[in-house]
């Protein structure tokens, strides 16, 4: 009786965070795959004929949406070869006993707190060959080689994104490791240090390996971040030119509020979903932790 009396509490306090869940998740979830099997303009009450596996097909066999897909690796490259040890080593110097340590956190904490539109378009003007800083800088070194527009050169455009979109959300990252790193006991670096173990023996045999969960935490939402990227792209560059930039959200956008194809719109979003879903249970079994 009294382990029936718990579970119903339990059920009690659960029971408005599930309703919340239903609602919001999974009736949208499951009402946008069915959206994705047939065609529809987005005017209440106009017809939605079933289409079947059409939209899906129509997506894949676009160029531009697998151009797309491709300038979503692009920021995952990014996101894993410069933003990953770039917060790695944020984390290792603000989480150190050196003066000035809570200062640095602040500093490189700051780019986060600016809206995401704010920076790019901040970003823009600095890049803009006619009247940019950069440029000017560029110009007086004497550097003519990369003296050109490189928001409206394709590939490059999409790498100059990225590295903006890292530049933004390092500072956040950062803290994800310092989360980690805090949690590493003082006595196992005293211990190392004891047995004469130098500062880069003691980050590759004690903190990289307890600093697993970390590192599985950012590389999920690396991953999830990356393949929804829109608002960067589309404030830097549009999606241009000629759609070189464009990204699975950005290509979702268009199709359902542009062209008014809510059907293909709909389908994009699961393909995300999936892919989203897929190599994040990926990541977890790269980073599980060893159970003994």
């Amino acid at each position: 009786m009294r382990k029936r009396k718990e579970y119903l509490t339990a059920a009690g306090f659960l029971l408005p965070a599930v309703a919340m869940m239903a609602v919001f998740v999974i009736y949208p979830i499951i009402d946008n795959i069915i959206l994705s099997f047939h065609s529809w303009n987005g005017i209440y009450g106009a017809p939605e004929p079933f289409v079947g596996a059409e939209n899906y097909i129509k997506i894949f066999e676009n160029a531009t949406f697998r151009r797309s897909l491709l300038n979503s690796g692009i920021f995952l490259a990014v996101g894993f070869l410069v933003q990953m040890p770039l917060s790695f080593l944020l984390a290792l110097l603000v989480a150190s006993k050196i003066r000035g340590a809570k200062m640095f956190r602040t500093i490189y904490y700051f780019p986060v707190i600016l809206g995401t539109t704010t920076v790019a378009v901040m970003w823009k003007n600095l890049m803009n060959p006619n009247y940019g800083a950069l440029f000017e800088i560029i110009r007086g070194l004497g550097w003519s080689k990369l003296d050109f527009d490189w928001l409206n050169t394709p590939w490059i455009n999409v790498w100059v994104a990225a590295l903006v979109n890292c530049w933004k959300s390092a500072g956040y990252n950062m803290l994800i490791f310092c989360a980690g790193l805090v949690t590493i006991p003082d006595t196992l670096h005293e211990a190392a240090m004891i047995d004469g173990c130098t500062g880069w023996q003691r980050v590759r045999y004690i903190t990289l390996p307890l600093s697993k969960n970390s590192f599985k935490v950012y590389a999920i939402l690396c991953i999830t971040g990356c393949i929804k990227t829109f608002d960067m792209v589309w404030a830097m560059t549009n999606g241009g030119p000629n759609a070189t930039s464009a990204t699975p959200g950005i290509l979702l956008y268009l199709n359902a509020y542009s062209f008014k194809l809510m059907g293909r719109g709909a389908a994009i979003a699961i393909i995300l979903l999936v892919l989203g879903v897929v190599l994040s249970l990926g990541c977890n079994r790269i980073f599980r932790q060893e159970e003994y």
